[in-house]
């Protein structure tokens, strides 16, 4: 009886050891995917930083392309016309 509890309180000790030991090793990838998660965040705010002026600028160029679209349709009629009168 004595022998049984001996090697159940031996066999809870290496449980615990083993547990204790993934947990360090689960501990240590998190670590490592916490640092590579701040790079990519770093990386992230510095193509937000470097692409912040696209915004209006796109907006601006929208308009004129806007403008360019709206006049395209009476420069086509009248190419179509001097075309025809020349031809």
């Amino acid at each position: 009886m004595r022998l049984l509890v001996v090697l159940t309180v031996i066999e809870i000790a290496l449980l615990l050891v083993v547990l204790a030991t993934y947990l360090a090793l689960i501990s240590l990838r998190l670590l490592s995917i916490s640092d590579t998660a701040g790079k990519v965040a770093f990386g992230v705010r510095a193509i937000d930083s470097q692409t912040a002026q696209i915004g209006p600028a796109v907006v601006a160029l929208n308009g004129e392309l806007e403008a360019i679209a709206g006049a395209l349709p009476g420069i086509a009629e009248k190419a179509e016309h001097l075309a025809a009168s020349a031809g």
